[in-house]
């Protein structure tokens, strides 16, 4: 007696589903087969580019995006922090001479990194890499940038009084910096001392507010430079259905040639050329993603290797060649990292990856719709 359990059969789904998609080609009733790769084939090509175009898109939209908006911004960013240290240093020093500054003034440097920061902060509240919580607190470092002004014109108005100069100073400082290194410079090339480095509710300076706006474009820099889980899971999807598209067509070639002595199916086969430029699309996708993750540590570099002294020495010496950490160049390079992150001219497919599959799918639907009648009217008298 056996009393070994019988096996379970499938699930009818499941059946269902395997013979849609791994059908076989030996004992398959003609019609049966047709009307399967009817249904099959156009929906996996659809599924197929449709995923694929998608996390292509969503790739090189991240590029784009990285390249005009996100490394300008960090590099705005840095300027204008890296700008306002500068300032400062010139009013010290300028200051610091007494009652020579009403007639000499603060000095061209400190009206034009003034200047350029105010410019920095104006053009960044326009662009489009922030949110509006954050334009707001750009415009709270534009009213606190003014302010600072203002309190550096009264401590040159009240040059001649030590005490009073020194406390607009000391406020103006306050407003900017919390350096670790109290008491003004007399030496424009002297250190620069380290600046506060508070964040959250905490950073009440200026530069500790761009310093917060930096740490936030680098986290979402960061993000766009990696793959989601969307992406992910729609290159798994793609990947699949191109797998089990392009076996699906090589094997309903055979069955056409085996079963309706159809040699060249030329339908089918134009129906498979768009399949020659998934490769390209995703070599292209890939050498973007790469290009992206390639750019991370230049928003590193403006952030925390950026300084006042490589500044100052490129306005003394703008011909010499900049260092790897001056701001603008940092800034240039991470942003031609990004756009050679091309592979040749694929790039402008990116929208047309889609509408690639819903056409190879018609035209596979086509087809087949017209075999599987052909064959129904040449068989109706007694067909397999």
């Amino acid at each position: 007696m056996n009393l070994r359990p019988r096996p379970r059969p499938a699930p009818a789904w499941l059946l269902v589903l395997r013979r849609l998609l791994w059908p076989g080609t030996d004992r398959v009733r003609n019609r049966t087969f047709l009307r399967d790769r009817l249904v099959a084939l156009p929906l996996l090509a659809v599924v197929a580019f449709t995923t694929l175009g998608w996390a292509y898109a969503d790739v090189r939209e991240d590029s784009a995006y990285i390249r005009t908006q996100l490394a300008p911004a960090l590099g705005d960013l840095a300027d204008a922090r890296i700008s306002l240290r500068i300032a400062q240093r010139e009013a010290e020093v300028s200051l610091d001479a007494g009652n020579a500054v009403e007639l000499s003034g603060l000095g061209p440097r400190y009206a034009a990194r003034t200047g350029a920061a105010a410019q920095d902060i104006a053009r960044l509240s326009r662009g489009g890499a922030f949110t509006e919580a954050q334009r707001q607190e750009l415009d709270v470092v534009s009213g606190l940038i003014d302010g600072y002004e203002e309190w550096i014109a009264w401590a040159r108005t009240n040059v001649t009084d030590t005490s009073l100069r020194r406390a607009g100073l000391a406020y103006a400082q306050s407003m900017l910096c919390a350096y670790t290194a109290p008491g003004p410079a007399t030496d424009r090339h002297a250190p620069y001392p380290p600046c506060g480095a508070a964040r959250g509710s905490d950073a009440t300076t200026v530069v500790d507010r761009i310093a917060a706006l930096e740490d936030e474009l680098r986290d979402r820099l960061a993000d766009r430079a990696a793959l989601g889980p969307g992406v992910l899971t729609a290159v798994a999807v793609s990947l699949l259905a191109f797998v089990l598209l392009a076996v699906g067509l090589w094997r309903t070639l055979v069955f056409l040639r085996r079963r309706m002595r159809i040699r060249v199916s030329v339908p089918l086969i134009a129906a498979a050329l768009p399949l020659l430029l998934v490769p390209w699309v995703v070599a292209d996708g890939v050498r973007a993603w790469q290009a992206q993750r390639d750019a991370v540590p230049y928003a590193r570099v403006l952030a925390h290797e950026a300084s006042p002294a490589v500044e100052v020495a490129l306005d003394d010496d703008p011909l010499a060649a900049p260092a790897p950490t001056a701001i603008r160049p940092a800034t240039a390079r991470m942003e031609r990292t990004v756009a050679r992150g091309r592979f040749g001219g694929v790039g402008s497919l990116a929208g047309w990856v889609a509408p690639a599959g819903l056409l190879a799918g018609g035209v596979l639907a086509g087809a087949l719709h017209a075999y599987r009648r052909e064959y129904l009217v040449v068989g109706r008298g007694g067909g397999t």
